[in-house]
């Protein structure tokens, strides 16, 4: 008949099982702590990224409006700026209307004059604008006819004045001042678009960082991410505030 276990073989059979247990245990353990920390782990990226399209999605909508604003300020400066040079040139044309005038009636004074046509001198003289004859009459006063260092006509004496050609200077220089506000605030817009598009970009890092299992390609990503989120801040901060 076979034999049957020895008490010691019966122990040992016992010691060894109880061994394999606790191994299953101990391992068991270790498998739900590594789970556990791949949850924690899974849920502070998702946390991360949650907060990164939030703080994204503010920055865009606030980058997009002020973008639009200094737009519409470039337009309307530079809209001005049009007109206000259209204005300047129809008041230049009007001065050299004046001017052109002026000169004519005086060809005619001096025609007469040097032919001894008191007649036609008085008609002349009688055409000229009060702007225009009160110069005549002060360059009369110098003695043009024997005093050579005189002016060469009333249109060289300071009693002669355009004011059409003074607003004009104004109008021009205005023109050029609207001018320069619509380049500027044009290039303020552009910079705001700009910012826009860095923003876009953490957009779409952060929106593809979920769909990578890998946690260390995620992490990468959303470190990007705010690398690029971070100088973002910065061109907004440092960036002129768009006109009320």
């Amino acid at each position: 008949m076979p034999e049957g276990l020895s008490p010691s073989e019966v122990g040992k059979e016992i010691a060894e099982h109880r061994h394999k247990a606790e191994e299953e245990e101990e391992e068991k353990e270790r498998g739900e702590e590594s789970a556990g920390e791949a949850k924690g782990q899974e849920r502070w990226l998702t946390i991360t990224e949650a907060v990164l399209l939030a703080v994204v999605a503010i920055l865009a909508a606030w980058s997009g409006f002020a973008s639009a604003k200094w737009s519409t300020h470039s337009s309307l400066s530079l809209a001005k700026a049009s007109a206000a040079r259209t204005e300047a040139n129809r008041a230049d044309y009007e001065a050299s209307t004046l001017e052109t005038f002026d000169s004519t009636m005086f060809t005619a004074w001096f025609t007469a004059f040097v032919g001894h046509d008191k007649a036609g001198m008085r008609i002349a003289e009688a055409r000229f604008r009060p702007v225009y004859l009160a110069a005549f009459k002060a360059w009369l006063a110098t003695d043009p006819i024997h005093n050579p260092n005189a002016p060469k006509g009333p249109s060289y004496m300071p009693q002669y004045k355009l004011p059409q050609l003074a607003q004009a200077n104004t109008l021009d220089a205005k023109a050029n001042a609207y001018y320069a506000l619509g380049e500027a605030a044009g290039s303020n817009a552009d910079n705001y678009v700009r910012t826009t598009v860095y923003l876009a970009t953490v957009l779409f890092l952060v929106g593809i960082s979920g769909h990578f299992k890998v946690h260390g390609a995620r992490i990468g990503l959303i470190s990007i991410a705010g690398v690029i989120l971070v100088f973002s801040v910065i061109s907004l901060i440092t960036a002129p505030k768009p006109p009320v």
